[in-house]
């Protein structure tokens, strides 16, 4: 990390994110009706996805930051497919403001992130005898500003 002089004469660190680790978790995939669900069918199944975001302090610069997706793939009631996973990064989070801290841990990191967690799902669900799940890019700065708004509601309705 190099200091930088930032014009009125003192040094301030530059911002910098680095991934120190990424690691699978947790990874779980059911096919609770095979081999009968790996039959052809006539439409594709209704496939529902969630996604979370955590992060977690390991020291003053370095955080740990946990993906969730959850793939659950029905027909009727019936579940076809089932894939969970939980893939996480350690990153090192140097040299931002303050305010800065959250929307680069839920916004920046979980971005970073993405892309291994979709390849490890894509993989699962072919693997279990299924096309492979390509999951569509996430917006997590829409989901950041969704959970603020979720949690300012939520303070609100506390102080009323």
């Amino acid at each position: 990390m190099a200091d930088e002089n930032n014009g009125n004469g003192s040094n301030t660190a530059s911002p910098s994110l680095t991934i120190l680790a990424q690691y699978t978790k947790d990874l779980s995939f059911e096919n609770p009706g095979a081999p009968r669900s790996l039959q052809a069918r006539d439409k594709a199944p209704a496939i529902n996805i969630s996604v979370n975001v955590n992060a977690n302090p390991l020291s003053d610069t370095d955080f740990d930051v946990v993906l969730s997706l959850n793939a659950e793939a029905k027909e009727g009631d019936k579940t076809v497919f089932h894939a969970e996973l939980v893939y996480g990064g350690v990153f090192r989070v140097a040299g931002f403001p303050q305010e800065h801290m959250l929307p680069v841990l839920f916004i920046e990191c979980p971005r970073m992130l993405f892309p291994f967690a979709r390849q490890i799902i894509a993989e699962v669900t072919r693997n279990g005898g299924f096309p492979p799940l390509m999951i569509d890019p996430i917006d997590f700065a829409q989901m950041f500003a969704q959970r603020v708004a979720e949690e300012q509601a939520r303070a609100k309705v506390q102080t009323n």
